[in-house]
């Protein structure tokens, strides 16, 4: 079937997770859809996500308060979608097509076998609507006709469709493919963009300041951790992993979204812990090194960098002064410093910013250009980790699939 003769009811660019999802939703509604992808895997960030069981979504999610796990320029703009589409429509899909899963803490939801299984569902949806796929297959440019179709230069020749719809991703792991294509296809229809970068993505310190924590890589703990203020704030409960460039771990990808480069981060490195008050009662008992009593808290490896920094923290805990040990409390539990920077998208696993939300409908994902929609993170919305943003490419690609219209030639 070509689209050369006839348009094709819409086109989709990018064979992730919003855009197979979306075609195989259209399909099923009669729409002749062609899918197009410059890569010759299919959907390769599921095949890598949840360390490789796909952390499809979250039973945490509040469809009607979306400014919870969602950040953007306008997070509420997400919530149309998301109550149309909710977790447990996804977790159907996937109990529908056989597939196991699970819920790991905080609501996380995990293919119990592998990643494989998700993108096996996406395409058997995809082939019940009788999606054509082509990959890999390029896009060259884009042009839109006085007749209101879009006419799509590619390696295969030139495509037409009366709707297009982007769901090319963002800037993420690039040696996976990732491109700036959406953000540059909207610009050259006139939409405004909100500024893009790294998200979900570990922090990185230079200077004399890191010297102390350099050997720490590999060592991990739960701590609190917090940035920003007002509606801009972060704050979250989770393990941070010490690496040889900074810091990672879930704690410090979820406050990557939201910092700022120059702004500093806090940490409480023993969260839930009163430290004074078991620093002070070590005192009356103990006889040991006030590292050692901190290793009870902490790991020791993180209570002996730590002791460095002040001869009165030292000694033992008998002998250290009630000021230097509330001192030492209050540096733990508010651990201030500033990153130097992030691991890039190289290691981000989203991309902030893209496709501003005022340029776009709610609750069918149309831009301000008639026939042209944009789903999934090529879109100015991005959620916590934890199985928010693959709940995003779903349910974005789903109000944008039940808007589409039907085309003179669909059954």
């Amino acid at each position: 079937m070509s689209g050369q003769d006839s348009p094709w009811d819409v086109i989709i660019v990018g064979a992730g997770a919003a855009g197979l999802f979306c075609a195989g939703i259209a399909g099923q509604r009669g729409l002749r859809v062609l899918l197009l992808d410059h890569s010759d895997k299919v959907a390769e960030k599921i095949r890598i996500s949840g360390g490789g069981r796909a952390n499809f979504s979250n039973r945490e999610l509040d469809p009607q308060a979306p400014h919870r796990h969602f950040i953007g320029a306008n997070p509420d703009f997400c919530r149309s979608a998301l109550s149309r589409y909710t977790p447990g429509d996804f977790m159907g899909l996937m109990t529908r097509h056989g597939v196991a899963f699970h819920e790991k803490h905080k609501g996380q939801l995990f293919c119990d076998r592998s990643a494989e299984d998700l993108i096996q569902v996406l395409l058997r949806e995809a082939e019940a609507g009788g999606v054509v796929r082509r990959q890999p297959c390029r896009v060259t440019a884009v042009r839109h006709g006085a007749d209101g179709t879009y006419a799509l230069d590619t390696d295969g020749g030139c495509e037409r469709g009366r709707a297009l719809v982007i769901a090319t991703g963002g800037l993420s792991i690039p040696k996976i493919g990732a491109t700036d294509f959406g953000h540059r296809l909207a610009r050259q229809f006139g939409l405004r963009l909100v500024d893009t970068r790294p998200g979900l993505v570990p922090l990185t310190f230079d200077g004399d300041g890191w010297a102390p924590y350099t050997g720490l890589a590999g060592l991990a703990l739960p701590v609190g951790i917090t940035t920003g203020a007002g509606r801009e704030r972060g704050a979250f409960v989770e393990d941070l992993l010490f690496t040889h460039r900074g810091l990672s771990g879930p704690a410090v990808l979820q406050i990557s979204s939201y910092w700022t480069p120059g702004a500093p981060i806090a940490i409480d490195l023993a969260p839930g812990t009163d430290l004074l008050a078991a620093l002070m009662q070590a005192k009356g008992t103990s006889r040991r090194r006030v590292a050692n009593e901190l290793a009870t808290l902490m790991p020791g490896r993180l209570a002996d960098a730590w002791v460095q920094g002040d001869a009165d923290w030292q000694r033992p805990v008998a002998e250290a002064s009630n000021k230097a040990l509330a001192r030492l409390a209050d540096r733990l539990a508010r651990w201030q410093l500033v990153p130097a920077g992030t691991e890039g998208y190289r290691k981000a696993e989203v991309t902030l910013g893209g496709v501003d939300t005022r340029d776009l409908s709610s609750r069918t994902m149309e831009s301000k250009q008639p026939g042209l929609y944009f789903i999934g993170e090529v879109v100015d919305v991005t959620g916590w980790l934890g199985g928010y943003n693959f709940q995003w490419a779903w349910s974005s690609a789903h109000a944008c699939a039940m808007a589409l219209p039907q085309g003179h030639s669909s059954g």
